[in-house]
């Protein structure tokens, strides 16, 4: 196995057990050339949704082949598909539940194939509830290894791939409507609206019937203000300058989940 790429591993197993760290192993086990990068272990647990952005927003910054296997996967052992994805970039493994999504959402999926060889698994007995030990880690380990897509299992129609379903973002004249897609570690919230659609324009974000002022870092507003402004992944995020727009935003609005409220952007000087 001449080749050795890198292997990213996304989970939401979290730190406290010995999950992630056997998943290493079994990679180990089958060439222990590879380097592995953790993305990260803390996603939510069985939330997909989060699994799919952090996914997405982290897989442009690997150099392209790089084999990327996550594993947020509440419906291990049952009739999901296991798959791994060919894309420009390189490869996805994982389950067929919408998680790898919003990676072929930027990227299209080029090839496909269900993981049923088990000659590229760990056990031909894989355990009905860690898919990420017996089947996706090695199946992550044999392509970085070199092995090609198609000795991993049956091809599948891309067409077939399990989108996760989203709201999306209208875009009008005078504004942009969307919605809060992530939280972050910090409480801030991630819209789904692009800040590319913004650029070059004034602008404010609206909540509810909050109206929060735009700016461009987050110490723009003094401290314990809420602030909208474009964030390093690129889309429009609300902040609180020193605090938790989470916190803040779930009690002013009386919402218990600020996951799915609707959030818009409306533009100030319309070039028209």
């Amino acid at each position: 196995m001449p080749e050795s790429k890198i292997i990213t591993l996304l989970t939401d197993f979290g730190l406290s057990d010995v999950y992630v760290g056997v998943m290493k192993g079994v990679i180990a086990g089958i060439n222990p050339t590879l380097p592995v990068v953790d993305l990260t272990h803390q996603i939510p647990p069985q939330n997909i949704a989060a699994g799919r952005f952090c996914l997405m927003n982290a897989v442009p910054y690997f150099p392209a082949g790089t084999i990327h296997v996550a594993v947020v996967d509440p419906g291990v052992g049952s009739h999901r598909r296991a798959i791994a994805v060919e894309f420009s970039g390189g490869f996805l493994v994982g389950p067929d539940n919408g998680l790898l999504s919003g990676v072929l959402s930027q990227n299209p999926a080029v090839a496909a194939v269900e993981l049923t060889n088990p000659k590229y698994w760990r056990t031909p007995a894989p355990s009905s509830t860690f898919h990420g030990r017996d089947i996706f880690a090695p199946a992550g380990a044999y392509l970085a290894s070199g092995i090609p897509l198609t000795n991993l299992g049956k091809t599948i129609d891309l067409k077939t791939l399990v989108e996760l379903s989203l709201p999306s973002c209208v875009v009008t004249e005078n504004e942009v409507a969307g919605t809060v897609q992530y939280i972050d570690h910090f409480g801030n919230l991630v819209t789904n609206i692009p800040g590319s659609y913004i650029e070059e324009q004034g602008w404010f974000a609206v909540a509810g019937s909050l109206t929060i002022p735009s700016g461009q870092t987050y110490s723009d507003t003094p401290s314990g203000t809420l602030l909208s402004l474009i964030g390093s992944h690129g889309w429009v995020e609300i902040a609180v300058s020193g605090g938790s727009a989470d916190s803040e935003l779930q009690k002013q609005l009386n919402q218990p989940s600020l996951l799915g409220v609707p959030m818009r952007v409306v533009k100030t000087n319309l070039d028209v």
